[in-house]
């Protein structure tokens, strides 16, 4: 099954990584930080070799965002993300897992699970044959 694991940030340090600009990170040892880098390089490499990666990608910073929306089927486009919020989608990835409880797992590593809010989708096939 494929699962889609969304990273949260605040904007206001927006820069990748992402966990790397947390005030809390910054605030930790220098010892404590090479640690979380050193477990995060280790996370990647055993989901790429795992083949449980399946796609990744970090996002550019919400102030670039565009929001599309047709009311009456009118199409207008604005700036900004859709909500106003404190955090903001930062980064995703895609894991394909045997189950639910190890996309947790993998999540639950991500150095960005420590400092901020990671979520994790189950991803449900509804086009079949490509859109």
């Amino acid at each position: 099954m494929k699962y889609l694991i969304l990273i949260y940030s605040d904007p206001v340090n927006w820069a990748h990584p992402i966990f790397a600009r947390h005030p809390a990170y910054l605030d930790l040892p220098p010892r404590e930080r090479e640690e979380i880098e050193r477990r995060a390089q280790e996370l990647f490499a055993e989901i790429t070799e795992s083949g449980e990666l399946v796609a990744g990608a970090a996002l550019a910073d919400p102030a670039a965002t565009r929001t599309a929306r047709a009311p009456g089927g009118v199409p207008a486009v604005t700036d900004g993300p859709y909500l106003e919020a404190k955090e903001h989608l930062a980064g995703y990835f895609v894991v394909e897992c045997a189950s639910r409880e190890r996309a947790e797992e993998i999540a639950g590593r991500f150095p960005d699970a420590r400092f901020g809010a990671v979520e994790v989708r189950l991803i449900t096939d509804t086009a079949e044959g490509g859109a």
